[in-house]
């Protein structure tokens, strides 16, 4: 309990501190780079880079604050944990890797941070020992491989440069270079086709699962996007549409979805779906105004999610659910208050940045594709989050106990999920105003203004829909089963990244392993040498053993050949 308390409060003042320092570099303008060398080898040099302006500081302020709630929420949360100090210890891990990330200016310092988030993320999935956990965690850390490989891949080509800071960046093949960091972006932040692997990160405990999906893991790959923009004008078209692709997947696949983790999960992968459409349109400072909202929101969202599974017995089921709104009133508020900042509900932190990007997207006017499926998306979004609501608060009970637990004695619990609230509500206008020197001022036609109302209310309908279908005619729903196995299984995205795979790679390892690495490789390798050498060497041994008698020996055989010389 103790590292708990510590935890807090030093998260908590670095959080404070850090925030009016990015609000005073903000006001000045001012940018700081520090670098240290550490190695230098002819014309490269290895130095450890740290990058101070606003947004890193900013995000950095913003990591440390839900952190230190998420730290306090678990205290509670994983009270009859065995190990909870352990779990602590993690978690801190976790956050100081991702502040490498994101202070880091060096290429290898980012991927030292980067291996360290794929690393200590697998531990925290793994954390309930169980084949569950086990598959998840290994698809993750797999998953994670490929973007670690792209870094290292780009490592490579900024050698010739004599430094890996990636402000100077505009003397290589930039495209190239580019396709490596957005590949590396589109693993850690779950785009198609390697989006299997967030979901199945649900195995993890539900406040890891708040901060890898709000400030952490995830939001990793946009940042690393934001610092490489000056890269990706060129092939940022082609990877628009994978995004929006990948936003329209999630929001669809999140309608058919009973898992309430699930759920969240691919409200996250929605949510990184619309910031990477905002950032291939070229505004990235908008798409980073939305991730800052969307680690708010989106944190609070799993710690009620938490709240309520953690009261119910573990039940994770939303079918199981229904009618909690008496037992859990303060849940509920915040509850509602994240879904409705999550569909965008006027003046909620969510308003601010997703009204923003909306009217961004109606006057780039990219296609009328992009703009359908975008808007569709967004439609999406509110049709699930209005279905939670009503599923777990407001419909009719579906509980397998009439006793239901309440929230006495989740003081702690509570009370960060109602500092996260305040912030939720009040986070959007105050870093609006701050944020942006100059206005965003979009000039559009009346219809195109009212179009994200206009979707907010088809969305409400339609998931109100969706829950009196599902609801009242269960029977009914079967005739759309196989629809619904693949909108809700990712179109098939978790059997293509792992059963269709593995057995292919699997096989060919095998054969490698038996045929090559423990035959032909291993006789004319180092086994064969061996053998080789080992007589040889056996014979030089035994000479060094019984040098005296070799000596005399020799002698004798030198006389021997004298005499026979002198008589011939």
């Amino acid at each position: 309990m103790m590292v708990c308390w510590l935890g807090l409060v030093m998260f908590m003042m670095l959080s404070v501190i850090l925030y009016f320092l990015s609000v005073y570099f903000l006001w000045k303008n001012l940018e700081i780079m520090m670098e240290w060398e550490i190695l230098s080898l002819n014309s490269l040099s290895i130095e450890m880079a740290v990058m101070l302006d606003w947004v890193s500081l900013m995000f950095t302020s913003f990591v440390f604050f839900i952190s230190s709630m998420i730290i306090i929420y678990s205290s509670e949360y994983m009270a009859d944990d065995k190990f909870i100090s352990r779990f602590i210890y993690i978690v801190i891990l976790f956050v100081l890797s991702m502040m490498v990330v994101i202070l880091s200016s060096n290429l290898v310092f980012v991927l030292l941070g980067w291996d360290g988030l794929g690393l200590v993320s697998y531990l925290l999935v793994i954390y309930y020992q169980n084949v569950k956990s086990s598959n998840a965690g290994m698809l993750t850390a797999l998953s994670n491989r490929v973007g670690d490989a792209s870094i290292l891949l780009s490592i490579m080509l900024m050698m010739d440069l004599g430094s890996w800071n990636y402000l100077m960046v505009g003397g290589i093949k930039e495209s190239f270079l580019g396709m490596l960091i957005v590949m590396a972006a589109m693993t850690k932040s779950a785009q198609i086709p390697f989006s299997a692997w967030l979901p199945a990160a649900m195995a993890a405990p539900t406040p890891v699962s708040s901060l890898v999906h709000s400030s952490t893991l995830v939001t990793a790959g946009v940042y690393l996007l934001f610092r490489f923009s000056d890269l990706l004008v060129e092939i940022s078209s082609g990877f628009l549409y994978i995004s929006l692709a990948t936003m329209f997947m999630a929001g669809l696949g999140a309608n058919y979805e009973f898992d309430l983790k699930k759920i969240i999960a691919l409200s996250t992968l929605s949510q990184l779906g619309m910031m990477m459409v905002i950032f291939y349109l070229g505004d990235k400072n908008l798409a980073f105004f939305h991730l800052l909202m969307h680690a708010l929101f989106k944190a609070l969202l799993f710690m009620c999610a938490g709240v309520i599974i953690h009261s119910i017995g573990g039940f994770q089921d939303i079918r199981f659910m229904g009618g909690l709104v008496q037992s859990f009133p303060v849940c509920c508020v915040c509850f509602s208050v994240s879904s409705l900042s999550l569909c965008g509900l006027p003046f909620l932190s969510g308003f601010y940045s997703k009204d923003l990007i909306a009217e961004f997207l109606s006057s780039t006017m990219e296609g009328c594709v992009i703009y359908f499926v975008f808007f569709l998306s967004v439609g999406l979004t509110v049709s699930y989050s209005v279905r939670l609501i009503f599923h777990v608060f407001v419909g009719r009970s579906s509980s397998l106990s009439l006793i239901y637990s309440n929230e006495s004695g989740l003081n702690l619990m509570l009370s960060s999920m109602v500092l996260m609230s305040v912030l939720v509500i009040s986070g959007g206008s105050v870093l609006m105003w701050l944020g942006f020197c100059t206005p965003y001022f979009m000039v559009l036609p009346q219809i195109m203004k009212l179009m994200v109302f206009l979707v907010i209310c088809v969305g409400v309908f339609l998931g109100y829909e969706i829950y009196y279908f599902k609801a009242s005619s269960m029977s009914d729903s079967l005739n759309f089963y196989n629809s619904s196995m693949f909108v809700s299984g990712m179109w098939n995205m978790p059997f293509l990244s792992t059963s269709s795979l593995n057995s292919l790679f699997l096989s060919a390892g095998k054969l490698y392993m038996e045929n090559m690495d423990f035959g032909w490789i291993e006789y004319y390798g180092s086994k064969g040498l061996f053998s080789f050498i080992s007589g040889w060497v056996s014979c030089l041994q035994m000479m060094m053993r019984n040098h005296l008698k070799f000596y005399l020996l020799l002698l004798w055989g030198l006389f021997l050949v004298l005499i026979l010389l002198f008589i011939v």
